[in-house]
């Protein structure tokens, strides 16, 4: 390795999980933009669309809820290398099985298998995050990896309706699962843990390994962190910690946010300003695109308040109650849409560039309170509580909400309604979060 390579290889890691995530927001929200064709297809009433997509919608985060919380066991059981590549080979596979469906309960199942599948990405990146990265630098690489699930859903709005439209909704499916096996070669060709990668100098592995008073790391043989990986933790010891059910409940809050605008932007933009098909392309692009900057700049400003001397846990909380504040506009998305379409776009984008942003620094809590070995089962257990705050925003919420309003004529009362929520979600969740610890307390097990 040459001088002029040290201290790089970390952020090949850190794109390399990248692309997964792209990849796993490109095949999860295919179908929110093929809703229009398969009702067509399916010959769907408006009311019967709505119930179908919702009764699929739950079908995927129900899977992926619980996905979440074997997956963080199975990543620290089996290790990044191996567990991140059995899961996106999965998931690829269950993202093309879609094309064979052939009406609701064919969907469901896809999504079922889709959603379980998935659910090892983001224990995966965050527990890689932690082996690669030091304390300081894990939120910005987690918001750079998070980043991928913005370009996911911009690339899903401008591929897939002219994929729908040309080739048929099948091809759709089709072709951005095969993308996946992409990324399973080039995982097996530069992934290693740091201890075994032969292409990573002894000065980037010193600085990864270094402990948090910033004194050099040790050396490649003497590696505790990697060794912890052999020895998960029991989710019967994890759930006795507030720090648990601190990530744990500021998913539930959040998570189905991000879900609402993944699965129910096209919609709206259908029911709202009437548009469809290649229509949504531009706006729900521009949506994600914003939310890609949030994403790493919500990582960038920890680091910053962190490199000018505040404690770790300080500036991750300091920086997480800003991004909750900076949500709260889109209640106003749809009055200012009655101004001009584009001021909603923007408005809905800078609340889901907020979220990115927290979510990068939520994300990253786990690695501040946590040792490497439990990184995975805490993130499955925070990811499980998430997706049920989806199951029960859909059943809930959506399913009645919306199915209501679309029966008399005022669907527009029901995203106002969703906004509201949207607004309030981020302030409760750091609310409680912050009751539970208010101070830092590294976990020792």
């Amino acid at each position: 390795m040459t001088n002029q390579n040290i201290g790089k290889y970390r952020w090949t890691i850190c794109a390399l999980i990248f692309f997964a995530t792209t990849v796993n927001y490109l095949d999860r929200a295919v179908i929110s933009l093929l809703k229009p064709y398969l009702t067509a297809a399916f010959q769907w009433s408006d009311e019967d669309a709505v119930i179908n997509y919702t009764n699929i919608e739950i079908a995927f985060k129900f899977s992926y809820a619980f996905g979440m919380l074997f997956a963080g066991k199975v990543i620290d059981k089996l290790g990044t290398k191996i567990g991140y590549a059995l899961s996106t080979c999965l998931w690829s596979i269950s993202a093309i099985a879609h094309a064979l469906a052939t009406g609701t309960m064919g969907f469901s199942v896809a999504r079922i298998f889709l959603g379980v599948t998935e659910a090892g990405n983001f224990p995966a990146a965050i527990k890689t995050v932690a082996e690669w990265f030091p304390k300081k630098e894990r939120a910005l690489a987690t918001g750079i990896f998070n980043s991928g699930s913005n370009i996911g859903a911009i690339v899903a709005p401008i591929s897939v309706p002219f994929i729908a439209e040309n080739w048929g909704w099948q091809w759709a499916f089709v072709i951005t699962g095969a993308i996946g096996f992409v990324w399973l070669v080039l995982w097996f060709i530069y992934y290693e843990i740091p201890s075994k990668q032969k292409r990573l100098a002894q000065a980037e592995y010193n600085y990864i390994t270094q402990p948090e008073t910033g004194e050099s790391g040790t050396t490649k043989e003497v590696d505790s962190a990697e060794k912890e990986v052999l020895e998960p933790i029991s989710w019967k010891v994890l759930i006795q910690y507030k720090q648990t059910w601190a990530f744990a409940i500021g998913k539930l809050l959040t998570d189905p946010i991000w879900w609402f605008y993944l699965f129910w932007l096209p919609d709206f933009l259908d029911k709202q300003y009437g548009l469809k098909g290649t229509q949504v392309a531009l706006p729900v692009a521009l949506v994600y695109a914003i939310a890609s900057f949030g994403s790493i700049c919500g990582g960038w400003l920890p680091m910053n308040l962190i490199n000018k001397g505040m404690p770790v846990f300080k500036a991750r909380k300091t920086s997480m109650l800003i991004y909750a504040f900076c949500v709260t506009p889109v209640i106003f998305s749809q009055y200012l849409g009655n101004i001009n379409m584009w001021y909603a776009i923007i408005v809905i984008g800078i609340a889901a560039a907020a979220h990115q942003a927290w979510s990068a620094n939520i994300f990253t809590t786990v690695s501040d309170m946590f040792p490497n070995r439990a990184i995975g089962s805490v993130t499955g257990i925070g990811g499980m509580f998430g997706g049920l705050g989806g199951i029960l925003l859909s059943a809930l919420v959506q399913k009645k909400l919306f199915v209501y309003y679309e029966s008399i004529g005022q669907i527009g009362t029901g995203y106002f309604i969703m906004f509201i929520i949207c607004g309030a979600a981020y302030l409760l969740g750091w609310s409680i979060m912050h009751f539970l610890v208010p101070t830092f307390k590294k976990i020792e097990l």
